[in-house]
């Protein structure tokens, strides 16, 4: 019998409790980063098949990657307190049961509500598939299964389009829905079986913070998802945006008058906190806003089939599997500070490349310099953006504030979508090739000055990182290293 401590272990190899906890967590974190982007090549499938205008198509995106973001740091709090196994498996069966909704909607409002359950469920498991890792594996074996976990998870993001386009394709965009149950219901037994159960009895939950930043952020996204169509001046999108900002105020109010808020507004005084934090929204709102219209782009305009238009996509999502590794060693040497800051630059100059050159007749040659560059840069934000955020806080607070990053990520994620379709919507429409680009053009052209304005924020990153203790990551410390979904 193997009597050896787990935490004084100094094998470089995984075994039992924590191979199964790596394929467990690695598995539940690849379905839910994938629902980010697998849709984004099945939107003129859906839009053929449902109907549906293209405010509905932005809710398909937004309704996951909203409820994602404002109940992330929520779910992980649920798991601390009522354990992390039972509510890793209770947001496994969300997911899973949410996913077969999807794929048997009757229409676009049925989707649209499978979806924000979806993002339920992903809020609840996705924090913890790190938790739970890092409870199973020895501290001398964490660095390589964090490194494993961190590339499936980006492999996800990474093969989105691809894998959706492709399932679109070749069977039905159900399919992409369709593929998460027979692994859901694979993974809820082997989990009550194989993890370990672990709490945090004195973690709180933050109800009204929780109400507060959820129906705030809602109200805003609402307002403009719909200001086109009901228009600015309209009694719904005023209200939206009137009540959603009230709200969102009232939810900064909170963070700094509570005693355990959610979101300590304390830490945003630190400005490289703040820096990285205000990078990360924007990053996500120029990108995720721009893949939204571009992946219509190709398969609407450029011809290309499902799978073809999800293949000429890799050489931007993909990219960070090649060069996010060089772009670490880099970081290392010469700082974050102006790795992140230079990624963000490269970024919004592909952004602004593709506005630029972009028109019914553009050929894929012509777009594949800005591609290459825009996922150059993607990889040069992504890899050393974790280890810049944790060097601008305690160890005690780490936590938090990688939640509360990861959480500022998919809003302006969602934002981005609402925000670049306002504007195409504006300017262009569906009615034709020459409509659907004119309206395409303008909002790249705001989705690069986005992410332009992202890298002079990366700027206020502090030179050298603060020297502090590295934590000892036990159960509690959680998810401080997940990598963006999308």
């Amino acid at each position: 019998m193997n009597t050896q401590n787990p935490d004084t272990d100094t094998s470089t190899k995984l075994r039992g409790p924590s191979v199964w906890a790596l394929i467990l967590t690695g598995v539940a974190s690849f379905m839910a980063a994938l629902d980010n982007l697998v849709v984004t090549t099945a939107l003129p499938a859906i839009r053929t098949d449902l109907g549906g205008k293209l405010e509905d198509l932005e809710w398909t995106v937004n309704a996951y990657t909203l409820t994602f973001a404002v109940l992330l740091m929520f779910g992980a709090a649920l798991g601390d307190r009522f354990g992390r196994r039972r509510l890793f498996i209770a947001g496994l069966a969300v997911f899973t049961g949410a996913s077969a909704a999807a794929a048997l909607s009757p229409g676009i409002d049925a989707l649209i509500a499978a979806r924000a359950v979806q993002g339920v469920g992903a809020a609840i498991m996705m924090p913890l598939t790190l938790t739970l890792l890092t409870a199973a594996v020895p501290a001398a074996r964490r660095g390589m299964a964090l490194g494993i976990y961190g590339a499936v998870t980006g492999l996800a993001v990474a093969s989105g389009p691809l894998i959706g386009g492709s399932l679109t394709e070749h069977i039905s965009w159900q399919w992409i829905f369709w593929l998460n149950v027979p692994i859901g219901l694979a993974l809820i037994p082997l989990a009550r079986l194989r993890l370990a159960e672990s709490t945090a009895p004195a973690a709180r939950l933050d109800i009204p913070g929780t109400l507060l930043i959820s129906g705030g952020l809602f109200g805003i996204v609402y307002a403009l998802v719909n200001a086109n169509s009901e228009g600015w001046t309209s009694a719904p999108v005023l209200t939206g945006l009137i009540a959603g900002a009230a709200l969102v105020g009232g939810f900064v109010h909170h963070g700094f008058r509570n005693a355990n808020p959610m979101l300590p507004m304390r830490l945003f005084r630190d400005r490289g906190f703040l820096g990285i934090n205000l990078a990360s929204l924007l990053m996500f709102l120029g990108m995720f806003g721009s893949i939204f219209l571009l992946s219509q782009f190709l398969q609407g305009v450029a011809g290309y089939s499902p799978t073809e238009a999800g293949l000429r996509m890799l050489p931007w999502t993909g990219m960070p599997m090649i060069v996010a590794p060089i772009a670490g060693i880099l970081s290392d040497r010469i700082g974050g500070r102006p790795v992140v800051a230079a990624g963000l630059a490269l970024q919004a100059l592909g952004l602004g490349w593709f506005a630029a050159i972009l028109s019914t007749d553009v050929s894929y040659a012509a777009q594949l310099p800005p591609l290459i560059l825009s996922g150059i840069g993607m990889a040069l934000y992504f890899a050393p953006a974790a280890n810049v955020l944790m060097s601008t806080v305690a160890p005690a607070d780490q936590g938090k504030a990688s939640g509360a990053n990861n959480a500022l990520r998919e809003v302006g994620g969602a934002l981005g979508v609402a925000v670049l379709a306002s504007v195409f919507s504006a300017q262009g429409g569906y009615e034709s090739p020459q409509a659907f680009t004119d309206g395409t053009v303008p909002a790249l052209w705001i989705g690069a000055a986005a992410v332009a304005l992202a890298a002079a924020f990366a700027l206020l990153l502090p030179r050298k990182p603060k020297a502090s203790p590295v934590p000892n990551p036990g159960p509690t410390p959680a998810w401080d290293k997940i990598p963006a979904a999308g």
